[in-house]
């Protein structure tokens, strides 16, 4: 279905799997225990990039097809947010990258079947915004999901070459 599209939704499709794409690739050959490595200052670890990737796509396709699922942060939001970063001991490298393809899945059906990118809903009040009552469109929310996906795939990068010296690029 997603390969007949054409224009702004597949330019926006194409750029997110591109990302994806570099994500994974940072992640493979890698044992359970090196995706749970630190190895540096930061508190990220690629498991931990891979699970809140895959539930910043899942929560941001959500938002398109729903509209906000609170009406502001709180501090149960603000800690459901933190758990993204952390796999849970059962969740293994190989369990999170399928979850993450399934999300993937969903988000690109969302692209390719929704009737218009200018649909809008409000986003949830947050301490970041300036005003209240603000609306994101789906390309918006899209855009977000992309940049999102290209930040946490760069930070995957630097902590892979720093445990083994492998790079995604270059």
């Amino acid at each position: 279905m997603t390969s007949t599209l054409t224009g702004e939704r597949a330019d926006i499709l194409e750029l997110l799997r591109a990302h994806r794409g570099f994500l994974r690739h940072t992640v493979q050959n890698l044992t359970d225990e090196q995706a749970r490595l630190r190895p540096t200052k930061s508190e990220l670890y690629l498991g931990g990039l891979i699970k809140h990737v895959t539930e910043v796509e899942r929560s941001w396709a959500d938002f398109i097809r729903n509209g906000r699922k609170f009406d502001a942060y709180d501090e149960a939001a603000f800690a459901e947010q933190a758990a993204t970063f952390h796999p849970t001991d059962e969740e293994t490298l190989e369990s999170l990258l399928a979850e993450y393809a399934a999300v993937a899945e969903r988000t690109d059906e969302i692209v390719a079947s929704l009737p218009d990118l200018d649909l809008s809903h409000l986003l949830p009040d947050a301490p970041w915004q300036e005003e209240k009552g603000q609306r994101w469109t789906v390309r918006r929310a899209l855009l977000h999901v992309v940049a999102e996906t290209a930040q946490h795939a760069g930070h995957a990068d630097i902590i892979r070459e720093t445990i083994d010296g492998q790079k995604t690029m270059g």
